[in-house]
């Protein structure tokens, strides 16, 4: 990045957000973009990048090139559709960040979007596929393992049998993240969750239940990144420090945990980008697909040693209230799934002080990150409020 010149998040755009909506993803793509230029007070004209992401299994039809056109941007110089799994979203910010600090674009919207659920499907059923049982490459299904739960409750399950993890501990994640969406008007679910009906809600993957997984929704969000000079609409966010690590083979050998995970390395090159300590940020928002992933993270990222996340969750450091707040919104499992947009829509609402009744008092650096694959991709975005300007 290039030293002098400072990147902000000056719009942000939302749309659909809902199980039942009747429009596509283009059409939700549209939506966002045109909500983030209204946010930032800018018009289309003055736009000249836009990047794009979209769910690998993506519904039909899913943005592509064309979207500038759909969306009226007139005078784009950088345009690209990118994919990074899990990634996506922050692998957008970074490219947007540096394609502004070193002069390639002045105004850049970042939208993933898409529309999983439109036509009454049911989650099970839009990200369900077809797979072949036959040779090595088929033993996976042929013995059951259908899906990203099932190979997530086995990496849950192994540190269960290394560290005494429990399902209480899993379940005190889905708890805390309720807590959360329960003060956040834009989250899914918003009823309170409690430990009993945690432990008895209905089987997906031993030894995950309903709880412990995502909850998908039809929606788009745009993000509008520009330099950080001038006035602006709403108070601006900047983006102090962005990173990314991969791994080279985490899945089938192990969960990709351990003193040098990619995880680990993203987040600590993200920080030195940034030029913080671990004990500046304020909030985690994290990818949380399923609830053992934000025991992996406060873990691989250093909030807490190997083995105790569980009780560090289960203790209410990451509730409201605690000291370390995580996924603020309700994250994907009670707020709303669209991959890693989730997370930077609540950095962005808090570092704003747009939050309500979930704002957090010190909310002037967030630390969000994304994951992809399983376990393999990793990306880390240090975002600060306007008083790290």
């Amino acid at each position: 990045m290039h030293p002098r010149r400072t990147v902000i998040i000056r719009g942000l755009g939302t749309a659909g957000l809902s199980r039942a909506q009747p429009l596509d993803a283009n059409e939700l793509a549209i939506g966002a973009i045109d909500d983030a230029l209204r946010d930032s007070g800018l018009a289309a004209s003055d736009v000249d990048g836009l990047l794009i992401s979209r769910s690998p299994v993506a519904s039909d039809p899913a943005p592509g090139l064309g979207l500038h056109r759909a969306a009226a941007l007139p005078a784009l110089r950088l345009l690209q559709v990118l994919d990074g799994e899990g990634t996506s979203a922050l692998q957008m910010i970074q490219a947007a960040t540096q394609a502004i600090a070193h002069g390639a674009a002045t105004n850049v919207i970042c939208v993933f979007a898409d529309a999983p659920l439109r036509g009454g499907k049911r989650g099970s059923q839009a990200f369900g596929t077809t797979r072949v049982t036959r040779g090595i490459g088929g033993l996976r299904y042929s013995s059951g393992a259908f899906g990203a739960a099932s190979i997530y409750a086995m990496a849950a399950q192994r540190h269960m049998d290394r560290f005494g993890t429990t399902r209480a501990h899993l379940g005190a994640v889905a708890i805390s993240t309720r807590q959360w969406a329960c003060m956040n008007p834009s989250a899914l679910f918003r009823e309170p969750l409690t430990m009993e009906a945690y432990l008895s809600a209905r089987k997906v993957a031993e030894p995950f239940g309903l709880f412990d997984c995502a909850v998908p929704v039809d929606g788009a969000v745009a993000v509008l990144l520009g330099p950080g000079t001038g006035s602006y609409r709403k108070p601006p966010v900047q983006v102090m420090g962005c990173a990314q690590a991969h791994e080279p083979a985490a899945w089938p050998h192990d969960s990709g945990d351990g003193p040098d995970s990619a995880a680990t390395r993203a987040f600590r090159a993200a920080l030195e980008s940034a030029r913080v300590a671990k004990s500046d940020v304020d909030m985690l928002q994290c990818y949380d697909a399923f609830t053992f992933m934000t025991l992996q993270a406060l873990e691989d990222f250093g909030f807490c040693a190997a083995g105790e996340s569980g009780g560090f969750v289960a203790d209410g450091q990451t509730s409201p209230g605690g000291p370390l707040p995580v996924n603020t919104g309700g994250g994907h499992l009670s707020g709303f799934y669209l991959q890693g947009m989730t997370p930077i829509v609540e950095a962005v609402l808090q570092l704003r002080g747009e939050a309500g009744a979930r704002q957090c008092p010190r909310s002037d650096v967030a630390a969000v990150t994304n994951t992809g694959g399983y376990f393999d991709h990793h990306a880390c975005l240090v975002l600060g409020s306007a008083a790290t300007l």
